[in-house]
């Protein structure tokens, strides 16, 4: 990952982002309220008030590296920026720096997954909450991209919009059953990576010809067929978990339902069983997901639990350490616009690899808040 150009190309990248103001009506250059914002929130800032605020108190550093030709702005101009402001432009540009920080992600996983802005719905007002769909480099832990959609149902669209942005070759690329789509299978065997997508019954005749075969898998009576099995065990916490992954890759059967045809490069289909004890209390859960991989349990295993790893290290991160599903605002183009940055936040916070410890995010952005030295290395400026 090359850490510095990435960090370097960031504000490059937003100096040619569109003003949708009022030329010759403006008194702050959006350069400089963007660049505050995304200062501010990595110092804990929520809220336009609470990115106006920080500016003021961190006015005489802040003036280092931005213009500021009329000060501060205050927190009416900063909301009213946000909210006109273009997501797809901000997007874009994320998409770029991100395909400068992280060009290869040859053999790694980009987990794709859906989450609703909870806090923007508006019930008396009949408006449901904004959903985005996130890409994300499980084995980095960053984020790739992301797109902004009115209805959860639209998530399908939102995939198919996200894919160009990414670097797919090589890549294997997991979506749970919203994005199990032929469409989408096709996308990502086109941009030259892999995927491992899962089942349910959304795609009801898959779903069912899969639940029948490997309920009698290689059972008396039934044709014998090769499989890659794997297992792993994992305990914690008074509960022990184990995963057993069961990988096919003949699939003549399928194609006697006239269903493999359909799906781009399909070589293989597993099972997942977790079967979990938690003080004596047994449960059991099967899923199931078809690949362009060839029948690897190990290997699909892994792609399936990394995709796990965008709801606990991503999805809940923004939630609890910044507060995202808490957050009311709607209107306009903010949500989606801070979101973004909250996002940009959480990437340029792991990508500092300077610091060895193993401290906290909230932690380490109350650092970022409090020590001009850590907030200078993270954003990659130099300390002037």
């Amino acid at each position: 990952m090359d850490k510095e150009a990435g960090i370097a190309g960031l504000i490059e990248r937003f100096a040619d982002l569109p003003d949708a103001r009022v030329e010759g009506r403006t008194d702050h250059d959006l350069l400089d309220i963007v660049v505050l914002a995304l200062c501010a929130v990595m110092s804990g800032a929520e809220g336009w008030d609470d990115i106006e605020d920080w500016g003021r108190e961190r006015e005489a550093w802040l003036r280092r590296y931005l213009g500021l030709r009329n000060g501060i702005p205050g927190h009416d101009t900063i909301r009213r920026v946000f909210e006109i402001l273009s997501p797809m432009e901000l997007e874009r540009r994320f998409d770029t720096w991100m395909g400068e920080v992280c060009p290869a992600v040859k053999g790694r996983v980009i987990a794709i997954d859906g989450k609703a802005l909870r806090g923007s719905a508006r019930s008396e007002r009949g408006l449901r909450a904004l959903h985005q769909v996130s890409a994300y480099a499980a084995d980095y832990g960053l984020t790739l991209g992301q797109r902004t959609c009115e209805e959860k149902s639209n998530e399908i669209t939102a995939i198919e919009e996200l894919l160009p942005a990414l670097a797919l070759k090589g890549a294997v690329v997991t979506i749970d059953a919203m994005g199990c789509q032929t469409a989408i299978a096709a996308q990502i065997t086109a941009g030259g990576g892999d995927y491992v997508l899962a089942v349910k019954d959304n795609q009801p005749h898959l779903a069912e010809a899969l639940r029948d075969f490997f309920a009698t898998l290689n059972a008396p009576g039934h044709c014998r067929r090769q499989v890659s099995l794997h297992e792993t065990l994992d305990k914690g916490h008074g509960r022990i978990e184990t995963r057993r992954c069961t990988a096919v890759g003949e699939l003549d059967w399928l194609d006697l339902l006239g269903l493999k045809a359909r799906w781009s490069r399909l070589v293989s289909v597993a099972c997942i069983e977790s079967t979990r004890d938690l003080g004596g209390k047994i449960s059991t859960e099967q899923r199931y997901v078809i690949s362009s991989l060839p029948a690897d349990s190990r290997r699909i295993l892994h792609a399936v639990r990394a995709h796990w790893g965008i709801e606990n290290r991503l999805h809940w991160v923004l939630d609890v350490s910044f507060g995202e599903d808490a957050s009311t605002i709607r209107k306009g183009n903010a949500p989606q616009n801070l979101s973004l940055l909250k996002k940009i936040v959480l990437n340029l916070i792991r990508l500092d690899t300077a610091d060895k410890t193993k401290t906290s995010l909230r932690l380490r952005r109350k650092r970022a808040a409090w020590k001009d030295d850590v907030r200078i290395r993270i954003l990659g400026f130099t300390s002037q």
